[in-house]
C-alpha cells in the first residue's frame, strides 16, 4: 500500500515564496497591461483622429508582436534563464507605456504598440514556464495536484484583469487622460521590475534532464503529443476570442448596443476569481488532465449551443450571459490543466520554448479562425452559433487522444 502524503487545498499564503512571486507578478503585469488597453482604440480613433481600418491593423500588430512571438521569449528563457529575459521585458514594457504616452503620430504609436507587445513576448512566457516548472516541483515534494497551484496562477491574472480597467477608468474620470493612463501602468511595471530585480533568483536553477544528449528545437516542433495538445488549446483560443467578436454582435442583436459589455466581461473575470481554486481543486482529485481538458472544451460547445435559444424582450441577454458563464466555466477547467500537461511532454531544458510556441501556434490559429468568423457574422445566428460550437466539440475529441500526463494514473487510482 502506498502512503501518500495528505494533501491541502492550495492558497497564495500557502505557497512558496517564489511562486508567490511569480503569481504576484501575473497579478502586476495584467493590472498595468489592462489599465490602458480597453482604452487604447478609443484613444487612436478618437484623441488621435486615425481611420478605423488603421486602428484596427495596429491592435492585430500589437497581438501579432506579443502572441506571434512568444516563442521567441520561451526560447531565450531556456538559453539564458527566466530573470534577465523577465526583466528586460519589462523594462520594454516601462518605455513602451512612456513612449505611448507621448506619441502623437502614427509611425510613433506603431512603435510603442509593437514594443509593448514585444515586451509581453519576453516576460510572459517566462513566468508561465517557471510557474508550470515551479507546479510541478511543488506536486512532488507535497502530493498537491499541480493544476491547483497554476489556478491561484490564472485566478491572479483575472483579478488583474478585472482591476486595471477600473483603475484605468478611475484616472479617465479624474481627468488624467489616456496619458495617466500609460504613465500609471508603466508604474506599475517600475514596481514589477525593482521586485524581480531584488527577488528572483539570478542565475537558472538547475533541472534534472531525461538524457544525455541535448534538446532542440526541432525535437519539439517534431513532438506529436506537444503538437496535438498545441491543436486542441487552438480550437479553445478560437473560440474564446468570439469574446470579442461574436459576442459583441450577439449583444447588439438583443439590446440595440454594446453598453452591456462591459458588464459581462467583468462577470467573467469575476467567475474565475472566486470559482477558478475551488473549481480546479476537486477537478484536479477527482478526473485525469485530458478529462478536464475535454470537459473543459464540451462546456464551451454548450455555451455557443445556447446562443440560438435567445428569448426575446427584457430577457434578450440571457444566451449571452449563458455563453459567457459557460465558456469561463470550460476556460476554469482546461488551461490549468494545459499548462499542466505541458512539462509532462517536453524535455524540461526546453519548457520555455514549448510554452512559447503553445501561444505562438495558438495565435496563428486565431488570426485564421478571426478572418473565418468574420464571414459569418452576416449568416443566420443559427448557423453561425452552430458552426462555432463545432470548433469545441472537435477540440474535445482531439482531447481525448492527448497524453494523460504523468498524475492520470495516480487519479485513477484514487476514483
Amino acid at each position: 500500500m502506498t502512503v501518500r502524503p495528505e494533501v491541502r487545498p492550495v492558497t497564495g499564503a500557502g505557497l512558496k515564496p517564489y511562486i508567490r512571486l511569480l503569481t504576484a507578478t501575473q497579478f502586476a503585469f495584467n493590472t498595468g497591461f489592462y489599465a490602458v488597453l480597453p482604452y487604447l482604440a478609443a484613444h487612436l480613433g478618437d484623441g488621435l483622429g486615425m481611420a478605423g481600418w488603421l486602428v484596427g491593423l495596429v491592435l492585430g500588430m500589437r497581438t501579432f508582436s506579443q502572441q506571434g512571438l512568444f516563442v521567441i521569449g520561451g526560447a531565450l528563457t531556456d538559453r539564458y534563464g527566466p530573470r534577465p529575459v523577465v526583466l528586460a521585458g519589462c523594462a520594454l514594457r516601462i518605455a513602451g507605456f512612456c513612449w505611448l504616452a507621448l506619441a502623437s503620430s502614427t509611425t510613433g504609436v506603431i512603435a510603442a504598440v509593437l514594443l509593448i507587445g514585444f515586451a509581453a513576448a519576453l516576460f510572459s512566457p517566462a513566468v508561465e514556464s517557471e510557474t508550470a516548472r515551479s507546479a510541478v516541483t511543488y506536486e512532488k515534494e507535497t502530493g498537491t495536484p499541480r493544476a491547483q497551484v497554476l489556478a491561484v496562477f490564472s485566478a491572479a491574472g483575472q483579478a488583474g484583469a478585472f482591476l486595471g480597467p477600473l483603475l484605468g477608468s478611475l484616472l479617465l474620470l479624474l481627468g488624467g487622460g489616456f496619458r495617466t493612463a500609460c504613465l500609471a501602468g508603466a508604474a506599475v511595471f517600475v514596481a514589477v521590475l525593482a521586485g524581480h530585480a531584488r527577488l528572483m533568483p539570478r542565475r537558472p536553477r538547475r533541472v534534472r534532464t531525461a538524457g544525455a544528449g541535448g534538446a532542440t528545437v526541432r525535437d519539439v516542433l517534431l513532438n506529436g503529443p506537444f503538437l496535438l495538445l498545441c491543436l486542441v488549446h487552438s480550437t479553445y483560443l478560437v473560440s474564446y476570442n468570439q469574446l470579442y467578436l461574436a459576442l459583441p454582435e450577439e449583444v447588439e442583436r438583443a439590446t440595440g448596443s454594446q453598453a452591456a459589455l462591459g458588464g459581462l466581461f467583468a462577470l467573467s473575470s469575476l467567475l474565475v476569481v472566486v470559482a477558478q481554486l475551488p473549481l480546479t481543486r476537486w477537478s484536479a482529485r477527482r478526473v485525469a488532465p485530458r478529462t478536464a481538458l475535454a470537459a473543459g472544451l464540451g462546456l464551451v460547445a454548450a455555451g455557443f449551443a445556447a446562443v440560438p435559444l435567445a428569448p426575446g424582450g427584457p430577457a434578450g441577454l440571457l444566451p449571452a450571459a449563458v455563453f459567457v458563464v459557460l465558456l469561463t466555466l470550460g476556460q476554469m477547467l482546461l488551461v490549468p490543466a494545459v499548462r499542466g500537461l505541458v512539462p509532462d511532454l517536453v524535455d524540461d531544458r526546453r519548457l520555455g520554448l514549448a510554452t512559447g510556441a503553445l501561444s505562438s501556434v495558438s495565435g496563428l490559429a486565431v488570426l485564421v479562425g478571426s478572418a473565418a468568423t468574420g464571414t459569418l457574422l452576416g449568416a443566420p445566428d443559427g448557423v453561425m452559433w452552430t458552426v462555432l460550437a463545432a470548433v469545441p466539440l472537435a477540440g474535445a475529441v482531439l482531447a481525448l487522444g492527448t497524453a494523460g500526463g504523468r498524475r492520470a494514473d495516480a487519479v485513477t487510482d484514487q476514483l
